[in-house]
């Protein structure tokens, strides 16, 4: 039995977590779900693909309930605690304290205590204390804790480094690497053909090649090509990478006349207008909403033109946050009439930000 602990958007990280989960086959059987975290069974293949999720913090080996399953812990020389759904700096030391004299039967053991927060990041574990063990207590309303021990985590450093660490940065115009690896996951394709008909500097396109998918980008700004080559160059060095990318310049309005094959899937976050000085009214909202649609509907039918027949698409429209509270999301019935059925709708944004991707994961029905 595993939990999974969610990042920051709990709602998009359980719906990557599901389609990462059919896309490796990996047999999920859901137990239990709260909004941070999701208590499963499945195969121990989730331990050799966890790395490829985008959403997710840390993957938890569950081995019982309440304090007495403390025993079941496998020793460790070096550990950390780490507790969720509660909030209690006494409690934590207390727990620790208890795992340290279980411990002591199997050796010395130290107990490693930060000095102002009771739970260790993983990012500790990663970077200078690998040796470290994760204990995690799950606290479940009315219920006793689960006991567990981290036994996978993301790599932060890893996506820090495919943002910041490339020749070719872009922090306001570039899609977060995280969230281009969740919108991958949302495809559930696991081998094929993969496009970003608007790729930019590539961030994307570093994903496809990454995960050895057969890669594909265009832009019509050469600029932006040019760019993508750079970053793409330094993802091969940096990563000990044989396979690349076949970037082009292209409208993605005719994509028909740039490549010859179809794609399993196309997975991108196109021009989402300029940008806000203030949240809009609905009325402005819905507005800018039926302009760029005028823009979005050559792009789709473009890509019925290079589609398989059931291959999917990732799509960021834009959604806004509106100046009387809450957030205008438009339904767009000409998908249907073009062939594309919406699966699922998510969306993800910062607090301080107007507009808010609204993420569509679609079926080209042909």
């Amino acid at each position: 039995m595993y939990a999974v602990l969610f990042g920051k958007n709990p709602a998009l990280s359980e719906a990557e977590f599901y389609s990462f989960s059919r896309r490796f086959g990996l047999n999920v059987k859901p137990i239990r779900s709260s909004r941070y975290w999701l208590l499963f069974n499945s195969s121990r293949k989730v331990e050799r693909y966890f790395h490829w999720l985008g959403g997710s913090l840390k993957l938890i080996k569950i081995v019982g309930e309440g304090e007495g399953a403390v025993k079941d812990l496998e020793y460790s020389r070096f550990f950390t605690l780490s507790l969720y759904g509660r909030n209690d700096w006494r409690l934590w030391r207390k727990l620790g304290s208890k795992i340290k004299r279980h411990f002591k039967e199997g050796g010395p053991t130290k107990f490693f205590k930060p000095a102002k927060v009771y739970a260790m990041p993983a990012e500790l574990l990663l970077k200078g204390f690998p040796e470290v063990k994760d204990f995690v207590f799950l606290f479940r309303e009315g219920e006793s804790a689960l006991v567990g021990e981290t036994v996978k985590v993301t790599d932060p450093f890893e996506l820090k480094k495919l943002d910041v660490g490339r020749p070719i940065q872009k922090p306001i115009l570039s899609i977060p690497p995280r969230l281009a690896r969740t919108m991958v996951n949302l495809t559930e394709v696991r081998k094929g053909s993969f496009l970003d008909p608007f790729c930019g500097i590539g961030t994307v396109v570093q994903e496809f090649v990454l995960q050895g998918l057969n890669a594909y980008g265009c832009d019509r700004d050469g600029g932006q090509i040019n760019a993508a080559k750079k970053n793409l160059a330094w993802l091969r060095e940096e990563f000990h990478l044989k396979n690349s990318a076949h970037l082009e310049v292209c409208d993605a309005r005719k994509l028909k006349r740039c490549f010859r094959q179809r794609f399993d899937a196309i997975v991108t976050e196109s021009y989402l207008g300029k940008p806000l000085k203030r949240n809009p009214s609905r009325d402005e909202a819905i507005k800018f909403a039926n302009e760029l649609d005028r823009f979005y509907y050559p792009v789709f039918e473009s890509f019925a033109n290079v589609l398989k027949r059931n291959g999917r698409v990732v799509f960021v429209f834009p959604a806004y946050k509106l100046s009387g509270g809450g957030v205008y999301r438009k339904e767009r019935k000409w998908l249907g009439k073009l062939g594309f059925e919406v699966l699922g709708r998510y969306t993800d944004y910062e607090e301080r930000h107007r507009l808010v991707r609204d993420i569509h994961v679609l079926k080209y029905r042909g």
